[in-house]
């Protein structure tokens, strides 16, 4: 994988990164890799979509914790709103997308807390 442009911290300290627990999650209705995520960031919430459908049931997403990109601009998505990104891992083999892996806090906190 080829490295990304050097950035200054400036630039890094703009991302607003948070843990959200996934409260509902289901197919998108117009994408067959995407998943309609509905997020609790502590006290607002929020719809996401995702392209880890092949990687992920949603029954199983629901109570998850996730780290999240808050201030993000929101953009439609195959018609629907996505309110923020999830942070996740691509395990390749060689040019092969084997898995995707949800970044999550390795214990339950608050939802809306502050990742950095």
């Amino acid at each position: 994988m080829d490295a990304k442009e050097t950035i200054q911290y400036e630039d890094f300290a703009k991302i607003d990164l948070r843990v959200a627990t996934i409260t509902h999650a289901e197919a998108h209705p117009n994408a067959d890799r995407l998943l309609k995520l509905q997020i609790d960031l502590g006290g607002e919430q929020r719809q996401i979509c995702a392209g880890v459908k092949a990687f992920y049931d949603p029954e199983n997403l629901v109570g998850m914790q996730i780290i999240v990109v808050a201030n993000l601009a929101p953009r439609k998505i195959r018609g629907e709103e996505s309110n923020g990104m999830l942070l996740a891992a691509s395990a390749m083999d060689g040019d092969d997308l084997k898995d995707v892996v949800l970044l999550s806090p390795s214990k339950q906190v608050s939802p809306g807390s502050s990742v950095g």
